[in-house]
């Protein structure tokens, strides 16, 4: 079911998202050569706390076959395209980091990823990076009233191919709002003109999540870490919007 917001319930969505880019925003300065995601993770926890806020992903289970996510953020190295699970690998001269934080404030949600340079990256790590960022706001550009999910689908990956990546096949955007998933489930990957209309009121995490390789992909022993099956670097960025009868409405941004 998807649940449509009003003005004052996306307002406390956007203090969520505010919450979000400002941990974003404070990692920034602290991913560097030699620091590990364990670290990444504690700072990010204490930075929530100062907000009076917490993250939604420690404790989630969405399948009791699979273990309670153990870390505050996702941090996902390299290969790793999602779900990465924060430990004591220290990060390299040249690495991608992508960093998925989530904030639950007052009972509202919101999710936002960015992929990082760790020192300094090759020219084709930049260009994935680059090409990922782009697809995530031309599909943002393209999700407002009038237009369907499959257009917002087909947006990312047309976005995304014509720069010779490709798309994740198994993992989608979603909605949120009191819950970190909620309908509608949007693939990376889809068909103009089809899938559910887009209404005034509903609450999206928008995030392509983008090989340099082939799409296959497999989960580590953790259980939870999501990684591309040859190795090829990875790309992950992610917004929660609210949809309006014009342009998107950013929520995690400072």
């Amino acid at each position: 079911m998807i649940v449509i917001k009003s003005a004052s319930e996306i307002a406390s969505i956007r203090q969520c998202g505010r919450i979000v880019a400002t941990v974003l925003h404070e990692l920034r300065g602290r991913i560097r050569p030699g620091v590990t995601t364990l670290e990444l993770d504690e700072f990010a926890e204490q930075q929530l706390a100062l907000m009076d806020a917490v993250s939604p992903f420690r404790g989630y289970q969405p399948d009791p076959t699979m273990p309670p996510f153990p870390g505050v953020t996702c941090m996902s190295v390299n290969a790793e395209i999602v779900h990465g699970v924060p430990g004591k690998r220290r990060l390299r001269e040249g690495d991608v980091l992508t960093v998925d934080c989530g904030a639950k404030h007052r009972g509202w949600i919101a999710d936002g990823a960015w992929t990082f340079e760790v020192g300094g990256v090759s020219d084709e790590a930049r260009k994935l990076l680059e090409t990922t960022e782009r697809a995530l706001y031309a599909s943002i550009a393209c999700a407002r009233v009038g237009k369907r999910t499959g257009d917002v689908a087909a947006t990312m990956q047309e976005e995304v191919e014509r720069s010779g990546y490709n798309v994740i096949r198994h993992h989608t955007s979603h909605g949120i709002g009191r819950s970190l998933h909620e309908d509608p489930q949007i693939l990376n990957h889809g068909r103009a003109g089809t899938g559910i209309p887009l209404r005034n009121g509903m609450t999206i995490a928008l995030e392509p999540m983008v090989l340099s390789g082939g799409t296959e992909t497999h989960v580590l022993d953790d259980g939870w870490t999501v990684a591309s099956n040859d190795g090829g670097l990875t790309a992950h960025y992610e917004h929660t919007i609210a949809i309006t009868d014009g342009e998107a409405q950013i929520l995690t941004k400072l």
